[in-house]
């Protein structure tokens, strides 16, 4: 995606035609240097955003922002490496990696941010804040240790046309999750007897190479099966949970026999990241599950592929009842380490200003969307515009029922996902020739063992 670029000041940014914002808790003492690690974006635009913001900052505190635009893979391991060391930079905006901060939290290497947090906490929304209270094994406590900047969630990503050729509809998509499923499984056929040989019904991540996509597709259907109740907000486990454990059993049966019996390309059970992406581009696979409407935007400067896709948010769970959908909360941890903390908390509070925020994120192509539900209901950008694709995804992450990733509640789950336990499951299932009964009997012990190393109270 690029190599590491740095710089210590922005220019250009008059010509830019960026208006500077009011500032009222700005110190303007003595101008400070902060530094800060920022994950590279998906689009070119979201690094511009992210450079005009920066510039903003600067103008309106006096303040210098040293910064590192840095791509996903590279900022993860230089993240692990600086807070193990303690030789951090001041600021560092997370993404996917959320196992990191809730690590390090539960390790007490971080700073609280809650007086940052608090400047706009009647605003944000619920998960962002469950997102980013998390919990201090020394202290024995929760509270902030990052500040909210940006969410996204998982919607259905569907090529359209492929639905049409294959004589099916779009608006007839069924709105109960396996049935849903269910509908692609039955274009299949057709589209290869008419000579697309190689198109897969479902882009299901059944990895065990991760990071995220295999385990926010694990969660989607466990939560659509009536799971919650497996890790609940106080950190603890409950596979003694009768209608939790169903939940699993049933999730992982339909995934490995949707593997099984050829609707997924036998390549998913070693996809990394962004192997469903590159599959879903190429139309062997006729929809995915997947985060971030990144799957649409990669195609943006091609208007005949991005018209032809279409955006659903989540269908009603099994029960016919409305199910929450797992949202990615991105924000700002500031390291004990860090040697400018009061420059590094002073940027986080401009990032998360409403106005700051808002444009930001628009002008990044709503990749994320704002943690703030009243911009979105506000500003028509968000819900009201000519894209097709925006208003189903913000709907989804912002302002129906959502839920955090469990690691939020104890890092015991970032263990979890970190293990691939349930890719592991369906492998038991495809490789060992174990009923999903027992595959999930197994993994469920694992689970158990990992979360009694971390004690909440």
């Amino acid at each position: 995606m690029g190599t590491i670029r740095r710089r210590s000041t922005i220019r250009g940014v008059a010509a830019l035609g960026v208006a500077t914002l009011a500032r009222p808790y700005i110190a303007n003492a003595a101008a400070k240097t902060a530094s800060v690690w920022w994950q590279q974006g998906f689009v070119p635009e979201e690094d511009a955003a992210f450079e005009r913001m920066v510039g903003e900052y600067q103008k309106a505190s006096g303040n210098k922002i040293d910064y590192s635009i840095i791509p996903f893979v590279a900022l993860n391991q230089k993240m692990i490496s600086a807070l193990q060391t303690n030789d951090t930079p001041d600021v560092i905006s997370y993404e996917g990696v959320q196992s990191t901060l809730a690590l390090n939290a539960w390790n007490d290497k971080l700073v609280d941010v809650g007086d940052v947090v608090a400047t706009q906490q009647s605003l944000l929304s619920e998960t962002a804040l469950a997102s980013t209270k998390l919990y201090n094994k020394v202290k024995n406590e929760r509270s902030f240790y990052a500040v909210p900047e940006k969410c996204g969630c998982q919607p259905f990503h569907i090529w359209g046309d492929l639905v049409g050729r294959a004589g099916f509809k779009v608006s007839e998509i069924p709105n109960t999750w396996d049935a849903r499923w269910n509908y692609f499984k039955q274009m299949q056929a057709p589209l290869r007897a008419k000579g697309l040989r190689r198109v897969y019904a479902l882009g299901a991540q059944i990895t065990t190479n991760g990071p995220s996509d295999g385990n926010n597709l694990f969660s989607g259907f466990l939560y659509a099966n009536g799971g919650m109740g497996l890790v609940t907000p106080d950190g603890k486990l409950h596979v003694d949970d009768p209608q939790a454990k169903e939940a699993v059993i049933k999730t992982i049966e339909f995934l490995s026999n949707a593997y099984i019996k050829g609707f997924v390309p036998p390549g998913a059970i070693s996809w990394n990241d962004a192997d469903d992406n590159n599959a879903f581009h190429a139309k062997l696979i006729m929809m995915d599950f997947d985060g971030t409407i990144s799957t649409e935007l990669a195609m943006i400067h091609r208007p005949k592929d991005y018209n032809a896709t279409v955006t659903l948010g989540l269908p009603l769970g099994n029960d016919g009842k409305p199910m929450p959908a797992e949202v990615e909360v991105v924000g700002m941890m500031i390291p004990k380490a860090g040697k400018n903390i009061d420059v590094a908390k002073d940027f986080a509070k401009f990032v998360i200003e409403p106005q700051v925020n808002n444009e930001y994120l628009k002008g990044g192509l709503a990749r994320w969307v704002t943690v703030f539900p009243s911009i979105a209901k506000n500003d028509p950008f968000w819900l009201h515009s000519d894209d097709p694709h925006r208003a189903p995804y913000v709907t989804q992450a912002l302002l129906g029922p959502s839920v955090p990733d469990w690691l939020c509640y104890n890092p015991a789950w970032a263990e979890v996902e970190a293990e691939q336990i349930w890719g592991q499951t369906y492998a038991g299932i495809y490789k060992d020739h174990l009923t999903p009964q027992a595959a999930v009997e197994r993994s469920l012990k694992r689970v158990e063992s990992i979360f009694s190393r971390y004690q909440t109270s």
